[in-house]
């Protein structure tokens, strides 16, 4: 690489003047501009140390992939084990909600007189039933 000289402009700005084998200026360049160049291009030495590292990782990674896989059929078996056993939870859950919550909406039923109070207890019955599905489904998949 040819040596650079810094100077700085009329305006101000610090300046690259690269010179060729006899003295004279070659190229003049701005400071800023010609520094990003060479960040941005980096040395032999970088780049070669930069290939060596990202073999070892994917070496590294090759080798985390073969061993931690499970086998496809395990891993298929289990997620159809927990599918199957949340379905069955949910049912039951909601069969018994449904029982506890009819019961509930005929006690409450039973000692109003009006047609809107027997609608009142269904409907506070139906949200007690939908909140025991759900506590009941939370206690299974946990």
């Amino acid at each position: 690489m040819a040596k650079r000289t810094v100077m700085r402009s009329s305006k101000g700005k610090k300046l690259y003047a690269v010179r060729d084998k006899g003295g004279k200026f070659k190229d003049i360049q701005q400071y800023s501009r010609a520094h990003a160049a060479d960040i941005k291009r980096g040395s032999g030495a970088e780049k070669k140390a930069a290939k060596k590292a990202a073999k070892k990782t994917t070496r590294r990674k090759a080798a985390k992939k073969t061993a931690g896989k499970r086998p496809a059929a395990k891993r298929t078996a289990r997620k159809t084990a927990r599918k199957t056993g949340r379905k069955t939870a949910r049912k039951t859950a909601r069969k018994t909600a449904r029982k506890t919550g009819r019961k509930a909406a005929r006690k409450k039923a039973s000692g109003s007189s009006t047609m809107s109070g027997v609608r009142k207890a269904a409907g506070k019955a139906v949200g007690a039933v939908e909140r025991a599905v759900r506590r009941a489904v939370r206690r299974v998949t946990s």
